[in-house]
């Protein structure tokens, strides 16, 4: 016999899916990038594209099993289903990756990073900008200085790193 709560539970979810099915395109998007990289004859068997394709595949993997779970009535419990989204606090979130791609030419890998940072935290009820900044800041750095002297990578040096020595 089924009950209410199981029938909820086999119905389609379509926000779940469609959340599946984004990831599903960001890991063809990479797959795609990945296989534009040129790749020199004189690497053997690992390569600058192990990574790329271990994350694409991830990815698809993982968008996979949410599709599956969407079809299966989706991951979340009915009540959460519910719950109103809270427009201000996605706002918050998404003003803070579009600050990231907007701020990270002009002012740097660092600077961008922590204007992102102090906006996806407020955009998740902190209420304390000062030490989000300088967790962000921390954090920033610590990924800069990996990426520029570990890895030899420029991800975009602006006036905080120039400060720095970078």
């Amino acid at each position: 016999m089924n009950t209410r709560d199981d029938q909820a539970a086999t119905r389609f979810a379509l926000p779940e899916f469609l959340i599946g099915i984004g990831l599903l395109a960001c890991a063809a998007v990479v797959l795609w990038q990945t296989l534009a990289i040129p790749v020199s004859p004189l690497y053997s068997k690992v390569g600058p594209t192990v990574f790329p394709y271990m994350t694409a595949i991830g990815l698809a993997v993982l968008s996979l099993l949410l599709i599956v779970a969407a079809l299966r009535g989706g991951w979340q419990p009915q009540d959460e289903k519910e719950t109103p989204v809270d427009w201000k606090s996605m706002a918050f979130v998404v003003a803070g990756l579009i600050a990231n791609l907007v701020l990270i030419k002009p002012l740097g890998f660092t600077a961008a990073s922590v204007v992102m940072f102090v906006l996806i935290c407020y955009g998740f009820g902190s209420k304390h900008p000062l030490r989000d900044a300088l967790i962000g800041l921390v954090l920033a750095l610590a990924a800069y200085f990996g990426f520029a002297k570990a890895l030899g990578v420029n991800i975009g040096a602006g006036f905080i790193e120039t400060m720095l020595g970078a």
